[in-house]
C-alpha cells in the first residue's frame, strides 16, 4: 500500500480529504459517465483534480457495482495487461473485491496475464480507490495494470467488460511531466483537444503516462458513439508545487 505517502494512512484524515476534494469540484451532474479518466499523483497534488472526475458520479452511484480499472506500470516492464491475482484490494477505508469472474471473460485474450509482481508497490490503481470507496456504494473491481501494448489490445479487453450502467470504465493517467508552467499548460491542452477528439493517435507518452490504457479507452469510445469532455485541467504549480518543473493533471468523462 501507498497509505501515507500519497494520500493519509489514517482513515478519518482520508475520508476528510477525499470528501473536501468532491464536495469542491464544480459539476452541472448535466451527463453521467461511462467512463472516467482521473490522475494519480500524491493527493495534495492531484487530488483536486481527481475530485472533478469522481463527483460525476454523484447521480448513478447506485447503479454501479463493477469498476474496471486501467493504468500505467510504473515499475515493473512487461507485455500486454496485467490481471492481479488478489481477491481484494485495501486501503484504510477497508477492502475491496475483485470481481474475478470478469477476469475469467478476458483471460483468453493472448494480451493478458495473471501477473502481481506490477502490483507492488504500484500507486496508479490504488491511490483512485479511496475516491471510488466514498463515491459508490457497494461494488467490486477489475483491476488491470498496462505494459507494452496496442490500442486495439486494450481496447478488445475494455471491449469486452464493457457492460452496462453497472459497469465504470476508469483509466488512470497523469498528463506531461516536469516542464515549466507555461509549457505545460500548452502541451495539456493539447492532449485534452485530442482527448475530446477521441484521437488516441495523436497521443505520445511525453503527453500523457497512462497514454496506452488511455488510447485504448478512446479507440472504443469512438466506435461506441461517446463524448468525451474536459472536467478539469491543472497542474502541480496550480495545487500545491513550484512552478518551474510541473506535472499535468485532467480531468474527464465519456458519456
Amino acid at each position: 500500500m501507498v497509505a501515507g505517502t500519497f494520500y493519509p494512512a489514517n482513515a478519518r484524515e482520508l475520508r476528510q480529504a477525499v470528501l473536501s476534494f468532491l464536495v469542491a469540484a464544480e459539476t452541472d451532474h448535466a451527463e453521467t459517465p461511462k467512463a472516467i479518466v482521473a490522475p494519480h499523483a500524491g493527493y495534495i497534488y492531484s487530488g483536486p483534480v481527481a475530485g472533478s472526475a469522481y463527483a460525476r458520479l454523484a447521480t448513478c452511484a447506485e447503479d454501479i457495482s463493477r469498476v474496471v480499472l486501467l493504468g500505467p506500470s510504473h515499475r515493473v516492464l512487461f507485455t500486454g495487461l496485467a490481471a492481479s491475482t488478489s481477491k481484494a484490494f485495501l486501503t484504510p477505508l477497508g477492502a475491496i473485491p475483485v470481481d474475478r469472474g470478469a477476469y475469467e471473460q478476458v483471460l483468453n485474450l493472448p494480451q493478458v496475464c495473471r501477473y502481481e509482481v506490477p502490483f507492488e508497490g504500484e500507486h496508479c490503481l490504488e491511490v483512485q480507490l479511496p475516491f471510488l470507496q466514498l463515491s459508490l456504494q457497494e461494488f467490486h473491481i477489475v483491476p488491470f495494470l498496462v505494459g507494452t501494448a496496442d490500442t486495439e489490445e486494450v481496447a478488445h479487453v475494455i471491449a469486452r467488460l464493457w457492460g452496462g450502467d453497472e459497469t465504470l470504465i476508469l483509466v488512470s493517467s497523469d498528463l506531461s511531466h516536469y516542464l515549466d508552467y507555461e509549457g505545460a499548460a500548452a502541451l495539456d491542452a493539447a492532449t485534452s483537444r485530442a482527448i475530446e477528439a477521441l484521437r488516441p493517435e495523436a497521443i505520445t507518452p511525453t503527453q500523457a503516462c497512462g497514454c496506452i490504457p488511455l488510447s485504448g479507452l478512446l479507440h472504443e469510445a469512438k466506435r461506441r458513439g461517446l463524448k468525451a469532455r474536459t472536467l478539469d485541467l491543472r497542474s502541480s504549480g496550480d495545487t500545491a508545487g513550484p512552478y518551474d518543473q510541473v506535472v499535468g493533471y485532467g480531468a474527464y468523462a465519456f458519456s
